[in-house]
């Protein structure tokens, strides 16, 4: 059963969110600021995090810096900040999608499974697949193992579909629109920004000169392409 952390300073939304998650048998635990949230992160090691930005004692993007830093928990931020530049800073910071307040429950629940599928119930890579051996890093998709420079690289579970998909396409332009379908769902066309975010993770990560990069390449207003 797949356990979800709501962390929210309104009462009245946690607990609509929490008898609609219930009523779907999701299992969860709430916590109205980020001291709790993170102590309950630590305790009760949730499968997923919904998460509001604007919490009383610490602010949202915070708290994703400080779960990133102990997990890979899949982050679902949802926030009344509406502002582009928001969104960017909390995917920045680790978060792995972003809802804006008010929200339908229909909205809520396509997302939250949307991650969940993602990241838990994803299947199997196709047997045979060999690591992927460039002069700075290796991939390995069926173990979910990356190293660079003889240490193992953490990569949080979005940034893995996401490198997924495009070494699967090896050599090959995926387009924008692929990608966001592919890693995110469907009813993602226009959140190019997701993409240049995680990219940026990606090559930060993995690249050795992430400005220059010589594997995880941008074609402009098209989408990317992964050279071995």
């Amino acid at each position: 059963m797949t356990r979800v952390l709501v962390v929210d300073d309104e009462p009245q939304l946690v607990r609509s969110v929490v008898i609609s998650l219930k009523a779907r048998t999701y299992e969860v635990d709430s916590a109205p600021d980020g001291v709790t949230a993170l102590r309950a992160a630590a305790d009760h090691r949730p499968d997923v995090v919904l998460l509001d930005l604007g919490l009383p004692d610490m602010d949202g993007v915070d708290v994703i810096r400080q779960l990133r830093s102990r997990s890979q928990v899949p982050i679902l931020v949802v926030s009344a900040r509406h502002d582009s530049g928001e969104k960017v800073r909390a995917l920045d910071a680790g978060a792995d999608d972003y809802i804006t307040k008010p929200f339908s429950m229909n909205e809520l629940l396509a997302r939250l499974g949307a991650v969940t599928r993602r990241t838990l119930g994803q299947p199997e890579t196709a047997q045979g697949d060999t690591p992927v051996q460039t002069e700075g890093f290796t991939i390995d998709l069926l173990a979910k193992k990356a190293r660079r420079g003889g240490e193992n690289i953490r990569l949080t579970p979005t940034e893995w579909n996401l490198l997924e998909v495009l070494i699967r396409n090896r050599g090959r332009l995926v387009g924008q629109p692929q990608l966001l379908r592919e890693v995110w769902g469907s009813s993602y066309r226009t959140q190019t920004n997701y993409l240049r975010v995680y990219m940026a993770h990606l090559r930060r990560k993995l690249e050795p000169d992430p400005s220059q990069p010589r594997h995880l390449i941008t074609v402009p207003g098209m989408g990317y392409r992964f050279d071995a």
